[in-house]
């Protein structure tokens, strides 16, 4: 892999001030300021219609802001976007994998794209498939894959020409538990090499295994960024007493019984979050209320509770 600056230095891989993208309406993105450092892996986190999408077009190269200044590696997004695109990868959402093709070939293909000697693309191809844990697959054709073997074939190949950056929209969408802790690992071993990762996912437990930062766009705008547990103890209490309900008027229900327990109180479609300081205290006074205690769960603070806090709505819109 491409050596990765080290932190500290004094220019960072990503600066954008006032990067806004717009489609004739509202803007996408409306006025973000951004920095990402060499090695860091940064989550782009937020709801449906937050954004992320079209940041991410822009620092992907593909789509040009609307207003703004972008510079990646130090070059001006707007006017050298081929010479960062060379030093990307990208994994989309969807997998755009040639289904005709061989694993090898696909990985082939994609560097000759990159316009890499035959023999460099063959070294690389080697290290890649053991990377991804398809080397016993190179002749298999790509339909015959299972999803997880698909999303690793997608990041081999986009790290065929070494890039220094690495972009990936929802990684492991559609992947089953074990899938997408396999897929950890590998992002993971990535972050070790000194590659640098910023991806877009709705996991939560994905955004605390693989991000340094994250950063909380909603409504095209960034509002706020940190580390997973500082954004926790910023945002959220230190216990959550949860109360399941059977509907909507039961929650309204539990919500005029158990109000006044806790810090915070919010109500949900099915559920009743009590924001509190100490969980297990608060369930006592909650089923000497009267609640089943079976409805409820005590947990810590999550970074969900961030996003319902501060967006008052769930990851997925």
């Amino acid at each position: 892999m491409t050596q990765a600056l080290s932190w500290g230095q004094p220019a960072p891989v990503v600066h954008a001030r006032g990067l806004t993208k717009s489609y004739g309406g509202p803007a996408a993105v409306d006025g973000v300021d951004l920095e990402i450092w060499a090695g860091e892996s940064v989550g782009i986190l937020g709801p449906n219609g937050a954004g992320k999408t079209s940041l991410m077009r822009m620092l992907s190269c593909v789509s040009l802001p609307s207003a703004g200044s972008l510079r990646i590696f130090g070059l001006d997004a707007a006017k050298q976007s081929r010479d960062i695109r060379r030093r990307l990868g990208i994994v989309h959402q969807e997998d755009i994998l040639d289904s005709e093709l061989t694993v090898a070939e696909n990985i082939y293909i994609y560097g000759r794209y990159f316009g890499m000697p035959r023999a460099v693309i063959r070294e690389n191809s080697a290290e890649l498939l053991e990377f991804a844990k398809l080397s016993d697959r190179a002749d298999s054709r790509v339909e015959t894959l299972s999803g997880g073997m698909k999303r690793r074939l997608s990041i081999a190949r986009a790290l065929v020409s070494k890039p220094e950056v690495l972009l990936l929209d929802e990684p492991t969408t559609g992947l089953d538990p074990q899938a997408r802790h396999v897929l950890w690992d590998r992002l993971a071993m990535l972050k070790t090499r000194g590659v640098t990762l910023i991806l877009t996912t709705h996991f939560m437990d994905e955004a605390e295994q693989l991000c340094d930062r994250i950063l909380l766009m909603d409504r095209g705008s960034l509002r706020d960024e940190g580390a997973p547990q500082e954004l926790v103890t910023r945002y959220a209490s230190k216990d959550v007493v949860e109360i399941r309900a059977s509907g909507a008027a039961d929650v309204s229900a539990l919500a005029e019984l158990v109000g006044k327990i806790g810090n915070r109180m919010e109500q949900l479609p099915n559920r009743l979050l009590l924001h509190v300081d100490d969980g297990d205290l608060a369930l006592r006074a909650v089923i000497d209320l009267g609640v089943d205690p079976r409805a409820c769960l005590v947990r810590r603070g999550s970074l969900e509770d961030v996003f319902l806090r501060l967006s008052g709505r769930s990851l997925l819109g």
